[in-house]
């Protein structure tokens, strides 16, 4: 800024008086001595625009910056952290978080080891531990001694670290640490096949004689998200989820999510810890599902009269949990799942022994499956007697309902189905857990469910040509012959009852032989060109 002033005796005229500056939108300031009128001084104090600032002067920055506000575009949102692409650890560090985490650490239990934390748990989680694992634990109805203290061959050791890692869910405070978000949401990912899995067994141990369609009914009525909140304020943990809040005061949509990954992961744990005999004392005694429930009762509907017999052990006997979660089969059982087997195969398809698909289709579907297993018995009719169930199961997979169902209710491939459709999810769940060790359960669910679309599955079927020995009613053959689109749901709901009769006949192996080699469901194995 510039200072121009003059010094001269005040004018007659106004007219005369002269500045050396140019003029200023600043008003003028007129001073004049009350003692001296004639002497009066006049200061003029003008900016001009055109001159440039010093180029360090406060003014000129601020002035330069509001002219680039003005210029610029509005900034783009950045991406969160946590999206931006970092660079790839070198060799070495990778080689060093692999070894030395805990996910590495079990030899003996793979699954196991494959949902423990990517690293060791750290103070903040100790924290954690020290001041809720006691409470969580007692209304469990855990002892409260550390798992740590037991030895390396149970898995029950790991429990309280799996435990903690259970309660962590997307909305509480240590979700921002990567090792707990991943291992929460990887055993949430297990634990919803895991009750899937238990909860059908048991209805379908239960009820002999109903179709699937009200058993998921059943299910959905306990294990239904919007009950979910119920079955934890039952068991008294909502404070372990919700530390800071009241339940009941939330909303659905901020109380339901975290209920729902908790009670989820709380089963994989279990699972993972102490088998599935234990996911059914926590179900039923801690959390207290009735399965007589009035809110979980199927709706009304047309009921097909059921002519056939029951297995002796169903017949007049309504099963209760305790029955289900404490049964052993017998030294010399047919099969793995005896009375799963029992409850999905009706005793009636010994009518069906030695017709025309027995001695015409059921060698091809063997050979195609590799069936029947070598398995070594006590004695030979043990074998002779599986092989015969095993062949009635065959046919029963590949019994459409349209044939007889109208007439015997349970003479189709439903109840297989049904448990098949679980017991698939299960073994793929665990398949992708060991496989993907430093994947999130959100990458992991949406892989789970791309490779089990029911599409693929009856693709799988129809490449191994299985699709020609499914048992359809004349009107039903004829409406599909020339109709894929009716015709295609058929054999994904064949291949999904082989893998119920696997189950039941052989274990969970046999459904992982029949899922990853015979039907490769990864899509790994060469094809013949």
């Amino acid at each position: 800024m510039e200072l121009s002033s003059s010094l001269t005796p005040f004018p007659k005229k106004l007219s005369d008086i002269s500045f050396s500056s140019s003029l200023s939108p600043f008003p003028l300031q007129l001073y004049q001595k009350p003692s001296k009128p004639n002497n009066l001084r006049v200061f003029a104090v003008a900016v001009d625009p055109s001159q440039d600032l010093p180029r360090n002067s406060p003014q000129r920055l601020l002035k330069e910056l509001a002219q680039r506000k003005k210029a610029t575009a509005p900034r783009k949102k950045v991406p969160p952290k946590r999206f931006i692409l970092k660079p790839p650890l070198d060799d070495k560090k990778l080689t060093e978080r692999f070894l030395n985490s805990p996910q590495l650490s079990l030899k003996q239990f793979p699954l196991l080891s494959s949902c423990l934390p990517s690293s060791k748990l750290n103070n903040a989680d100790q924290t954690w531990i020290d001041e809720y694992l006691l409470e969580a634990k007692q209304a469990l109805g855990y002892p409260l001694e550390k798992s740590e203290e037991l030895g390396d061959d149970n898995p029950a050791k790991q429990f309280d670290t799996l435990l903690y890692l259970a309660f962590q869910h997307p909305s509480c405070d240590r979700t921002n640490a990567r090792h707990v978000r991943s291992a929460h949401s990887r055993l949430s990912f297990l634990g919803q096949y895991v009750l899937e899995l238990a909860l059908a067994e048991f209805f379908l141990q239960r009820y002999p004689r109903e179709s699937p369609g009200p058993m998921r009914e059943r299910v959905f009525g306990l294990i239904g998200k919007r009950n979910l909140p119920m079955w934890i304020k039952a068991a008294s943990l909502q404070n372990l989820i919700f530390p800071y809040d009241d339940m009941d005061k939330l909303i659905r949509k901020d109380r339901e999510p975290p209920v729902k990954s908790v009670f989820w992961a709380l089963f994989g744990a279990i699972y993972l810890c102490f088998g599935m005999p234990e996911v059914y004392r926590v179900l039923f005694e801690v959390f207290g599902m009735d399965p007589e429930a009035e809110g979980c009762q199927p709706r009304l509907r047309r009921q097909l009269e059921d002519v056939d017999y029951v297995s002796v052990e169903f017949e007049g006997n309504k099963l209760s949990w305790q029955d289900v979660a404490t049964y052993k089969p017998p030294e010399d059982a047919l099969f793995a799942h005896p009375r799963l087997f029992r409850a999905c195969v009706p005793p009636g398809m010994h009518r069906f022994r030695g017709n025309i698909w027995d001695y015409d289709c059921k060698p091809q579907v063997m050979q195609t499956l590799g069936y029947p297993l070598a398995v070594k018995d006590r004695i030979p009719e043990i074998t002779e007697a599986r092989n015969i169930e095993l062949g009635l199961g065959l046919q029963l997979c590949f019994m459409h309902p349209s044939k007889y169902k109208f007439e015997h209710p349970r003479f189709c491939f439903e109840r297989l189905e049904y448990v098949g459709q679980k017991i698939q999810d299960l073994v793929m769940a665990e398949r992708l857990l060991m496989k993907h060790l430093d994947a999130p359960g959100r990458w992991l669910q949406e892989k789970h469910r791309r490779v089990l679309m029911n599409k693929f599955c009856g693709r799988y079927l129809r490449e191994k040509y299985l699709h020609r020995f499914i048992i359809y009613s004349e009107q039903v053959q004829d409406a599909y012959e020339h109709n894929r689109r009716l015709r295609n749901p058929a054999t994904t709901a064949v291949n999904q009852a082989l893998h119920g009769l696997s189950y039941t006949v052989y274990g969970k192996p046999d459904v992982r032989r029949l899922m990853f080699e015979v039907f490769d469901f990864e899509q790994i194995q060469p094809k013949s060109v």
